[in-house]
């Protein structure tokens, strides 16, 4: 009789066993440590020395990444057609992660003190393609979304032709609140992720639970980066686009900086 109830109990206990292992497997997550408010200034500090060590490499990507919002206010201004915004944003939101992770390989070939190389940069794009491109398609249906949900706001707007301020407070205000809380949102979830994959080749839900749970870990640190992004991408615009040749390498070596910063690793990294 013993016998018998420690066999019904041993496939009882190796069930419970397997489930428990499933769900840590689905919810692990990557330490993270906890940084200074300001600590962006030195990331961005870092990738000044990152891009004087790489400046053709950098000039190269930045050169790309600045093609679609140059496109964008060329084809607005000739066209008078907005409409392109849309699908050329979503576009971006296909191929930016891809060019970003060949900037994080220059930078962690630097970390690693090796000469960073164009053929060595673009295989990092496929380094890990089915999480890469997955965070990809993440983020363009978060733009839909997003683009979606501006549509129904501006079903807000007064009908009157010269609206007041006082007729505009509430659609002010309302669409104002919903496009920090999708850039909040957005954020959070792409903070550290396309690093984490970069280095770790971990599946996608793995990297977007540890960058969120990092930035809320650091919530005052991460708002001041939030910040200085904002202002840098403003910046960008306001130069035409033409300006992202140089802001987006400066803000993509800055973003792998920030990983090393905060996400913890077993090894010690040559961080300065």
């Amino acid at each position: 009789m013993p016998t018998s109830q420690t066999s019904t109990q041993r496939p009882a206990t190796n069930r419970a066993s397997a489930r428990d292992h499933r769900q840590k497997t689905f919810a692990r997550t990557i330490e993270s440590n906890k940084i200074a408010t300001l600590a962006c200034f030195h990331w961005l500090s870092l990738a000044l020395k990152d891009f004087a060590k790489a400046p053709l490499i950098s000039l190269i990507y930045g050169v790309i990444f600045s093609i679609v919002p140059v496109a964008i206010f060329y084809l607005v201004a000739n066209t008078e057609n907005h409409l392109i915004i849309l699908p050329a944003t979503i576009a971006f939101a296909l191929i930016g992660p891809a060019f970003a992770t060949g900037l994080y390989d220059v930078a962690w070939e630097l970390e690693k003190g090796h000469q960073p190389t164009m053929k060595h940069s673009l295989k990092s794009m496929f380094r890990n393609p089915v999480g890469e491109w997955g965070f990809a398609i993440l983020l363009m249906i978060c733009m839909i979304a997003w683009t979606r949900l501006a549509a129904l706001i501006h079903a807000l707007y007064p009908n009157t032709i010269n609206p007041t301020f006082e007729e505009l407070a509430f659609f002010l205000g309302f669409g104002t609140l919903v496009g920090a809380a999708m850039a909040a949102v957005v954020f959070t979830i792409s903070a550290f992720t396309p690093q984490i994959m970069v280095e770790r080749r971990v599946d996608i839900m793995t990297a977007v639970v540890s960058s969120a749970k990092a930035v809320n870990n650091n919530v005052f640190a991460m708002f001041a980066w939030a910040i200085v992004i904002l202002g840098f991408v403003l910046l960008g615009f306001l130069t035409q686009g033409f300006g992202f040749i140089i802001i987006m390498p400066l803000l993509s070596y800055a973003s792998w900086h920030a990983y090393i910063a905060v996400i913890k690793t077993k090894r010690e990294r040559n961080y300065e």
